[in-house]
C-alpha cells in the first residue's frame, strides 16, 4: 500500500513539474494586468488584442506557413525514404539508419551554423532557407517513425496483390498505406512540433525581415514580453492538444469486424 501510494505521489510530482509552467502562462493568459506577480482579474483581452497586433500575426503566420509547408514536404520525403531503407539489405540499413541518427544527435547550434554557411554561399538567408532547413531537420523524424510500421507490415501481403494483378501503386494504397498510416501521422505529428518550437536553426537561417513567434520571443525578452503572446501560447497548446486528441480517439473508434456464424 505504501509503496503504491508512493509511486503514485513520484508519478503527480513528474507530471506537475513537466505542466507547471503551461498552467500558469494559462492563468496569465486571463490576467488583466500587465504584471506577473500581481492578479488584477479575469479578461479576454489580450485574446482579442494578440489578433490586432500586426507584428505577432505577421510572425504567427510565417510560422504556420514554414511549420506546415516542412511538415508536409518532410513527411513526403521521409516516407519515401523510410520505403527505400526497408527495401534495402540488412548492412545498408545500419549505414542508413546511422545517418539518419546524426541529426538527431547533433546540437541544434552546430545543425544552425552549419545550414547557415551553406547557404550563404549560395543564396540569400530569408524565408526559403528557413524552409529547407526545417524540412531537412525533420526528415529524420519522419523516417523513425514511419520504418517500424513497415517492418510489423507483412510484405507476403503485397506481393500476393502484385501477382493478382495489381499495379505496384495500387497494391501500396490498398496493402501497405493502411498499416504504416499511422507511423506516417505520427512523422507527420512530431515535424510540427518540432518546427513550430524550433529555434536555434531558425535564428541561424532566417534573413532580415522574417521572424517566427521562436525569434521574436527572443527579441522581446530584452523589452518584456507581451502579454498577448501568452494568449496566442494559449490557443497553440490547445490546438496542438485537439489535434492529438483526435488522432488518438478516431483509430479506437473503429468498430471490430462483425463474424459470422
Amino acid at each position: 500500500m505504501v509503496k503504491k501510494c508512493a509511486s503514485r505521489l513520484y508519478m503527480f510530482l513528474i507530471f506537475l513539474f513537466l505542466y507547471l509552467p503551461i498552467i500558469v502562462l494559462i492563468a496569465l493568459s486571463f490576467n488583466n494586468s500587465k504584471t506577473k506577480v500581481v492578479w488584477g482579474g479575469f479578461t479576454f483581452h489580450w485574446y482579442a488584442s494578440c489578433f490586432q497586433d500586426e507584428k505577432i500575426m505577421s510572425a504567427f503566420i510565417t510560422t504556420l506557413q514554414i511549420t506546415f509547408l516542412s511538415a508536409i514536404i518532410s513527411t513526403l520525403i521521409g516516407t519515401l525514404a523510410a520505403l527505400g531503407i526497408a527495401a534495402m539489405k540488412k548492412r545498408n540499413q545500419t549505414i542508413y539508419l546511422g545517418a539518419t541518427n546524426i541529426p538527431l544527435l547533433n546540437a541544434d547550434i552546430v545543425t544552425g551554423i552549419s545550414m547557415m554557411l551553406l547557404f550563404v554561399k549560395f543564396i540569400d538567408l530569408g524565408f526559403v532557407t528557413v524552409l529547407i532547413a526545417h524540412i531537412t531537420f525533420s526528415i529524420p523524424y519522419v523516417i523513425l517513425n514511419v520504418l517500424p510500421k513497415l517492418k510489423q507490415a507483412n510484405k507476403s501481403t503485397y506481393e500476393a496483390a502484385l501477382d493478382l494483378g495489381a499495379t505496384p501503386l495500387y497494391a501500396f494504397y490498398k496493402v501497405t498505406w493502411p498499416e504504416i498510416r499511422p507511423g506516417v501521422f505520427s512523422g507527420f505529428m512530431m515535424a510540427v512540433t518540432m518546427s513550430l518550437d524550433d529555434f536555434s536553426i531558425t535564428y541561424f537561417t532566417k534573413g532580415a525581415g522574417v521572424n517566427t513567434l521562436s525569434t521574436m520571443l527572443y527579441t522581446e525578452l530584452r523589452k518584456g514580453i507581451k502579454p498577448e503572446l501568452y494568449a496566442l501560447s494559449t490557443i497553440l497548446f490547445f490546438a496542438v492538444l485537439i489535434i492529438l486528441l483526435i488522432g488518438n480517439v478516431r483509430p479506437g473508434m473503429k468498430k471490430p469486424p462483425t463474424t459470422k456464424n
